[in-house]
């Protein structure tokens, strides 16, 4: 945090009554300016006698972002570039194909397709890496110029080719770039029961969630079942989004702490700090979680988890378990770094291990579930380590076959069965709901009597 002048003041007073250097600290200052110095002499060599003349800004900006990467996947310096990726983030509109990537060992790749969008209609996968934008290798670029091609005026055309992991040969995809607006929240009323999809946490998640359920129970005329809070593919976002996200679902307790280096450190976010109680009068909850749930989205299903409020099925979250905080360093550039980790509500760092489920539900109604490799957080290089040793079993189980779950998606399709982690658990919350208000009807509750 910013200190004031008069807390800089201060400081620099007091070191005026300190003697100026034990051997100790001046051993440590020596060590320092020994590696500048080195630092120095390679930058010098670099600019008289690289083969091609570089200027200043390219060479401190690399070894700026090299310092970073030396830490962990999620620290970074953040250009004008950086900064109009972080607006899109917030603000949630674009021209382009809604596709959420990452660099990995120099090739792009997907971490998730946004929902309805043209990435998402024409079948690009998690997992897929895309080689080639209209026929042009870019591998071995940067991640921020595969993004700026990527994007562009809505309505113009665009070639990626894809290696998808068990597929011989390349696939390739020719999308149509439309405006894509990340819809934060959508909802819809399926079998007497709510469904809230949150896809990100923007800054309008948390109005978004609570206005979602108030348009359910107006649909219905009455509380639904349950709910079915959907946070598949949901990369995270904003912190104070998921503690408001919490704060919908829950009436007490706390939703999440913060721990960074020091005990002064520690933060912590509790229920009703935003709405005045459950807005869902307790009624069952489920949330749907995969391999894509990250960060923001793994807040929200650890405290509901933990307080016992929701149901979590699906397959082991992606496991990104730390708190990033931006720095301005000038008008178009920050330092994005990584201050603390997070904790649920019982104390668990998802950190690497991510939200096991409850239920483990694999997708089924993706052909492709059981040969694509899946990507977490402790597939990135340098990523935290928990302080706690994770469970690999955990995660591993999402593989393991379950006699229950042994159809094909051929056979689903049959039966129309698109999403089948979404069906399973619309299946679930009607036999809870079911004996929920079978039993309030009984007790002659008056919200169930609507």
């Amino acid at each position: 945090m910013p200190r004031s002048l008069f807390q800089v003041t201060a400081a620099v007073s007091a070191l005026a009554l300190v003697p100026l250097a034990t051997s100790a600290m001046a051993a440590v200052d020596a060590g320092n300016y020994r590696e500048l110095d080195l630092f120095m002499e390679i930058f010098n060599r670099v600019k008289t006698s690289y083969v091609d003349p570089v200027d200043d800004k390219t060479l401190v900006k690399g070894a700026i972002q090299g310092m970073l990467a030396a830490l962990d996947p999620h620290s970074s310096y953040v250009d004008e570039l950086d900064f109009d990726n972080m607006r899109i983030a917030t603000e949630g509109e674009y021209g382009g194909l809604g596709l959420t990537v990452t660099m990995e060992d120099g090739a792009v790749k997907v971490v998730a397709p946004t929902e309805d969008t043209p990435a998402d209609r024409a079948g690009i996968k998690a997992g897929d890496y895309i080689t080639h934008l209209d026929g042009k290798l870019i591998y071995g670029g940067t991640l921020d110029e595969a993004i700026t091609v990527m994007r562009g005026p809505p309505g113009t055309k665009i070639t990626l080719t894809v290696v998808r992991p068990g597929h011989d040969k390349p696939i390739d995809f020719t999308l149509t770039r439309e405006t894509i607006i990340q819809k934060p929240v959508k909802w819809e009323v399926r079998d007497g029961v709510g469904i809230i999809n949150i896809n990100t946490f923007s800054q309008n998640t948390g109005a978004d969630t609570r206005a979602a359920v108030a348009a359910i129970e107006k649909e219905l005329g009455h509380p639904p079942l349950g709910y079915i809070v959907d946070l598949r593919n949901n990369g995270g976002g904003l912190l104070s989004q998921a503690i408001e996200v919490s704060d919908v679902f829950l009436d007490h307790g706390e939703i999440v702490s913060q721990r960074g280096r020091t005990r002064a450190d520690i933060e912590r976010y509790y229920a009703e700090s935003v709405v005045p109680g459950d807005l869902t009068h307790g009624l069952p909850i489920i949330v749907l979680i995969d391999a894509g749930t990250a960060s923001a989205s793994e807040i929200v299903a650890g405290a509901l988890q933990d307080h016992h409020r929701g149901l979590v099925m699906g397959t082991t979250s992606f496991g990104k378990g730390s708190v990033q905080t931006l720095m301005q360093l000038g008008p178009e550039s920050a330092l994005r770094l990584t201050t603390a980790r997070y904790y649920t509500p019982s104390g668990r760092s998802v950190q690497e291990g991510g939200i096991t489920p409850d239920i483990k539900v694999p997708q089924l109604s993706d052909p492709d579930y059981r040969t694509r490799p899946v990507f977490r957080e402790s597939d990135l290089r340098r990523h935290l380590i928990n302080e706690i040793d994770v469970d690999d079993a955990a995660m591993e189980e999402d593989s393991n076959e379950d006699p229950r779950f042994s159809a094909t998606a051929e056979e689903l399709e049959a039966q129309g069965i698109k999403d089948f982690q979404l069906h399973y658990a619309l299946d679930t919350i009607k036999r809870l709901g079911g004996g929920q208000t079978r039993s309030a009807n009984a007790g002659g509750s008056p919200r169930s009597s609507n």
